[in-house]
């Protein structure tokens, strides 16, 4: 009996602590909830928080362009030669064939395939004139960047190539990366790597020979532009530190820019040749060939949506905080009663919603500050009764929330007639059930563990545990 008893308590015992040390999501959040209901000493209102819709793969939703637009193999049809043996000329491009096409849609679809399908240049017939060929990717949208880019090469790499970008919708391009197999020839720039960079030099414009050379690696066909390596100067190695990352990117506006985006173009400037010299007896070893394309990133909505939506061949935002425009980037009519403003991440988790709030029309009343986004109650602005949208006025009846068994204030909350819990110092929460500190940047137990605090065991357990081990003795 007593060993009965004795294993019971210790079952009893291994929960209690796993309950105590149950995992919980990171602290900062992903920003993913535009509002959410709250109680309140103005009873049921909207908490506005800033929000971002879920990063996806942007190649689902662009145009492709190529200049000059007769660039593509296959018309006419020619044979290719593979750049390592000179003697294996057995690929053929034909356009009017399905089989034997490649067109530029092929740098876009699934992966996977066998054998692998991909876009392809015309050959360096017209040597030595050079082989320049434009790729443009265009969003008709403003996109942030959230990792990295990378483009895949079927072909060797290319020796000479630079990528850029457009925040303009393609009327200016600014340089992203340059890349060679000899920066200082191509280039006049010293080569460097992503890893040469620092905070303060984040936003320079660099060459790099890392993906340039050694075509003879069959598995080497890879090219990119490092969005995370950059993001890791502050978010540390992993990305842990987001919060740190939000931060730079809400105060540095330049910051923000430099991963944003509305266009993309990949200038390819000269072919893998594989030598020194160019074999001018057999040019078809010479062309481009591109299997696939990679572009993460989310539609950028100002911080006031959460989603995005792809309809007439077009995206834009859904917005929330009484905003409009393809990127939140205005306030709705008679929702002007103080000048548009984009979302903030500070601070961590929740951000600043920066709504737009109805004109000054009819009686004035103060609203609810933290359901408008601002920091400062002293410059709450005043707002019509009528339109205030962070309260149901609708529904003037207070909920009753302390007035039976199952509602009861927890961990020292005192009831208030009937209607809230005004909670100790230490917790928060209609019921006074939350610790005030998971809300807090780090949590309950520091900022990287991800855990739930340790709670001293409720006195039912106590109890529980006090009455077995006296019947155990």
């Amino acid at each position: 009996m007593h060993l009965y008893l004795a294993l019971i308590l210790q079952a009893l015992w291994t929960g209690f602590c796993q309950a105590a040390m149950q995992h919980y999501p990171a602290a900062w959040g992903h920003y993913d909830v535009c509002k959410s209901q709250i109680y309140s000493d103005e009873g049921l209102t909207w908490d506005y928080m800033a929000c971002q819709p879920e990063a996806a793969d942007m190649t689902q939703y662009l145009k492709v362009t190529l200049d000059p637009p007769n660039i593509t193999c296959g018309n006419p049809p020619e044979t290719y030669c593979a750049l390592e043996n000179p003697y294996m000329c057995n690929n053929e491009c034909d356009a009017s064939t399905e089989e034997l096409a490649h067109p530029p849609q092929l740098m876009f679809d699934i992966e996977g395939r066998n054998p692998t399908t991909f876009w392809q240049s015309t050959s360096w017939k017209r040597y030595p004139k050079a082989l320049l060929v434009n790729i443009t990717l265009s969003w008709n949208k403003t996109i942030e960047l959230t990792d990295d880019i990378v483009l895949t090469f079927e072909s060797g790499r290319p020796e000479q190539m630079v990528l850029e970008k457009s925040l303009d919708y393609g009327r200016t391009w600014q340089p992203y990366q340059f890349y060679a197999t000899d920066c200082l020839d191509a280039f006049t720039m010293e080569p460097k790597t992503v890893q040469d960079l620092t905070q303060h030099t984040l936003l320079d414009i660099i060459c790099t020979e890392d993906y340039s050379r050694g075509y003879v690696w069959k598995y080497d066909k890879t090219v990119r532009f490092e969005i995370k390596d950059r993001f890791a100067l502050f978010a540390g190695p992993r990305l842990h530190n987001m919060a740190s990352l939000y931060g730079q990117l809400d105060t540095t506006k330049n910051l923000r820019d430099f991963f944003t985006i509305t266009d993309l173009r990949i200038r390819l400037l000269r072919p893998a040749t594989g030598a020194t010299m160019v074999d001018e007896n057999n040019l078809s070893r010479y062309f481009y060939a591109i299997s696939d394309i990679k572009v993460q990133g989310r539609c950028k909505c100002n911080l006031h949506a959460n989603s995005c939506v792809f309809d007439k061949e077009k995206l834009s935002c859904e917005c929330e905080h009484n905003t409009t425009g393809p990127d939140c980037g205005r306030c709705k009519r008679n929702y002007q009663g103080r000048a548009w403003s984009a979302g903030s991440y500070l601070p961590i988790p929740k951000g600043t919603a920066n709504i737009c709030i109805p004109n000054n029309i009819g009686p004035v009343i103060r609203p609810n500050v933290s359901s408008l986004g601002v920091a400062n109650r002293k410059e709450a602005p005043q707002v019509a009764l009528s339109t205030v949208p962070s309260v149901h006025v609708a529904n003037r009846k207070r909920a009753r929330v302390c007035d039976n068994e199952l509602m009861r204030c927890q961990n020292g909350g005192v009831c208030i007639s009937n209607v809230r819990c005004n909670c100790p110092a230490a917790y928060t929460g209609l019921l006074c059930e939350k610790p005030r500190c998971e809300s807090e940047l780090g949590g309950c137990r520091g900022a990287s563990s991800g855990r739930a605090p340790l709670r001293p065991p409720s006195s039912s357990w106590l109890l529980l545990l006090l009455l077995l081990g006296s019947s155990l003795l």
